[in-house]
């Protein structure tokens, strides 16, 4: 990546990089791998979540809460620095964020107990946090309009190939490589380091302007277009990102209460199966209109819950992987017309800030029920837990179907309105 040439400012200025397609393949690879890493290295802790478990006796709710320290620092990092990248530039903030998040990994690899994991995952969700939207919005402006729709897509799509990458990339390091708690976070490590050097060789996209330490205050500014789209669907990003967060922070256990004699490998590969399922279906229905994949998805969701349940009585591992997999359809379609829907004809100075907002409802969603699943696993057991929790989830999807229908009549109505 390091082979990634500068443009000339005086044939590329800022916001006339669409005229500048020859130079555009390199940087938007460049970024989409940027996304593809960052959650690459949220989900490979996944399959080691047991080995942590029987190393230094962890309870299902220490788990969670590592799971979700990640989560919550993220949002932090979203709500304060995910419109930074609007007046500082998108390189200075992916350089600086790529740079922390190296660093996180270290201390993942060198990580001797529960407080070590969660301080090294805290500064890990705030370089993610940082990164994410400006990696998004520089997609964005790379916008080929030969090709429209290419960057929505491409948010879309890789970060759920991302975590697919980073759990089968662990699991077949606990697999094959002799020290795999060390190894895994090595390698991200070295690999942030390189993109953190391959995007200071390319140009910026974003006009800097002052505002900066002012776009620093919590604060999530959604225009009124993306606002209505993010409340007719959001409660079906709320169930598909909080499937998301219980496969993977209790996925591994899942498997174990289902198999006791699995392998340790069959834990992390669920949650392998519900993003390579995901990533497959954004690639799958990418020109589905986005109404219809976002509705699809959410009434997906129902069938998804009812099959991982069915594991639990008696249907055994094939039921917990057939319901990852269709959890996986679903997230991917929702996730998909979502941000389509929320992305629609965005003015430059919005996009950051945007994805923020998204990606702080999808987070919000992945970590909290996520802690409170662990929390009950520990008063009430797994089992009644996973229970509560797909009934939730599927209440959720329902609602969003509905809300999906009533806004879908209402644009409907308002084009006929406006016909002469």
């Amino acid at each position: 990546m390091s082979t990634v040439t500068p443009r000339a400012p005086a044939q590329c200025p800022y916001q006339a990089v669409r005229t500048c397609r020859t130079d555009h393949a390199a940087p938007f690879v460049l970024n989409a791998s940027i996304l593809a890493a960052l959650l690459a290295a949220s989900s490979a802790p996944t399959p080691l979540y047991p080995h942590y478990q029987d190393a230094w006796h962890l309870s299902a709710l220490t788990i969670t809460v590592v799971f979700s320290a990640y989560s919550l620092t993220l949002l932090l990092g979203l709500l304060t620095t995910g419109a930074i990248s609007d007046h500082l530039g998108r390189r200075p903030v992916l350089v600086g964020a790529l740079l922390v998040e190296a660093a996180s990994m270290v201390l993942l690899a060198s990580a001797d107990g529960a407080g070590a994991l969660i301080a090294a995952r805290v500064l890990q969700g705030a370089a993610t946090g940082a990164a994410t939207s400006a990696a998004g919005a520089a997609l964005l402006d790379l916008e080929d309009p030969r090709r429209p729709g290419r960057s929505a897509l491409t948010n879309s799509i890789a970060p759920v190939a991302g975590m697919a990458a980073g759990v089968l990339a662990s699991t077949l390091l606990i697999r094959f490589a002799p020290a795999p708690t060390v190894i895994t976070y090595v390698v991200l490590a070295i690999l942030f380091a390189a993109q953190a050097i391959a995007v200071t060789f390319t140009a910026e996209t974003a006009r800097p302007h002052a505002g900066a330490l002012r776009s620093l205050r919590p604060r999530l500014a959604v225009p009124p277009s993306a606002r209505r789209a993010l409340l007719a669907v959001g409660t079906g990003v709320v169930a598909i990102w909080a499937l998301g967060g219980f496969y993977s922070s209790l996925g591994p256990s899942l498997v174990h209460l289902v198999a006791p004699g699995a392998p340790q490998a069959a834990g992390g590969m669920v949650f392998f199966t519900l993003t390579a399922a995901a990533a497959l279906t954004v690639w799958t229905l990418r020109r589905t209109a986005p109404h219809a994949a976002a509705g699809g998805g959410s009434l997906t969701v129902v069938p998804a819950a009812a099959l991982t349940l069915s594991g639990l009585h008696g249907a055994g591992l094939p039921a917990v992987f057939g319901g990852a997999a269709l959890a996986g359809t679903a997230f991917g379609a929702v996730s998909q017309g979502a941000l389509r829907m929320t992305l629609a004809s965005l003015a430059a100075q919005d996009r950051a800030a945007t994805l923020a907002a998204y990606y702080v409802l999808s987070y919000l969603s992945m970590s909290l029920p996520a802690i409170a699943a662990g929390a009950a696993t520990q008063q009430y057991g797994l089992r009644t837990t996973a229970h509560a929790y797909a009934v939730a989830a599927a209440l959720l999807a329902v609602t969003a179907v509905a809300a999906l229908a009533v806004s879908r009549g209402r644009t409907a109505h308002s084009a006929h309105d406006d016909l002469p």
